[in-house]
């Protein structure tokens, strides 16, 4: 069963970014904030997807904890989701909304499940 993976270090998301550089494997990162109420709503969500979609990678990175990281891939308001796919940014969704997470999720993931 997949779980989602706390990401606490630059060298972590690089581990994670860089080692699925390769692979046409889904990678989705929450980037999320303990403060934040929106977050936290859409975290039972994301916990579920990554349950019932083990063939994808599921990140949570805490903005408060990775300040550069934030900045770097300009993470503006929480939650904020990235999906990548062979280490580029393939789609971004800003704000709370679970359809549109699991739409996004399914709609990049599929070609993951073929051939994972």
């Amino acid at each position: 069963m997949a779980e989602v993976i706390s990401i606490h270090s630059v060298e972590d998301w690089k581990k994670y970014i860089e080692k699925e550089n390769t692979s046409d494997k889904l990678i989705v990162v929450d980037f999320t904030a303990s403060w934040c109420g929106p977050c936290r709503f859409m975290a039972p969500t994301f916990a579920e997807l990554a349950k019932e979609k083990p063939h994808i990678i599921f990140l949570k990175v805490d903005v408060d904890e990775l300040k550069t990281l934030a900045e770097e891939w300009g993470i503006r308001a929480m939650p904020t989701f990235l999906f990548f796919k062979e280490g580029k940014e393939v789609d971004r969704l800003v704000g709370a909304n679970k359809v549109e997470l699991q739409k996004i999720t399914t709609k990049h993931g599929e070609s993951s499940s073929v051939s994972a």
